[in-house]
């Protein structure tokens, strides 16, 4: 298993949800991307993006504004 971090901090949509994806292409099954950022809308649409893809959403972290989203590939 391999851990991809992806830091989007200070970007704003549709960025974050770009470089999700673009990392979620690069990794294998099994394989976890970490997604780090502080936009409040892509939050929202990570989440939403890993469940249209039927990925597995394993944990969303926030504090002081920067969160973390992780995702089992």
């Amino acid at each position: 298993m391999v851990v991809i971090e992806v830091d989007v901090r200070g970007d704003v949509c549709p960025i974050p949800l770009i470089e999700t994806r673009k990392a979620l292409r690069k990794a294998s099954p099994g394989d976890v991307v970490v997604i780090i950022g502080t936009h409040p809308a892509s939050k929202k649409e990570i989440p939403m993006a890993v469940k249209a893809l039927g990925l597995e959403l394993l944990e969303i972290e926030e504090e002081d504004g920067t969160w973390k989203i992780k995702i089992r590939r």
